[in-house]
């Protein structure tokens, strides 16, 4: 079933990221309507940044994140998709954060 398939999807990305425990963690949720990305530091369990935005300004959306956290200090990340396929909404988001200067 395709909730199966997001799951499954979604243990995987997460094995990969959780390989790199040094690196902050770039999140990304997509609703309906809106998109949000957040940076978090896993070992310590907060949210350094984290910045919102309607669906179709993914692209700004990624792009203001990775300018928040180089004013914070952070300029290399490990980019987790969740459960959702590497394309559209998602991919917006992590061309602006590279755009932005975040490397992953």
């Amino acid at each position: 079933m395709k909730i199966d398939r997001n799951i499954r999807r979604k243990r995987k990305v997460r094995a990969k990221v959780k390989k790199q425990k040094n690196l902050l963690r770039l999140s990304v949720f997509r609703s309906n309507k809106y998109v949000y990305a957040q940076v978090i530091d896993d070992l310590k369990g907060i949210t350094l940044v984290s910045l919102s935005g309607v669906k179709s300004t993914a692209a700004f959306v990624g792009e203001g994140l990775a300018k928040k956290a180089l004013k914070k200090g952070v300029s290399k990340v490990v980019f987790d998709r969740g459960g959702y396929k590497y394309h559209g909404i998602v991919k917006a988001v992590a061309d602006g954060a590279r755009k932005g200067g975040l490397e992953f």
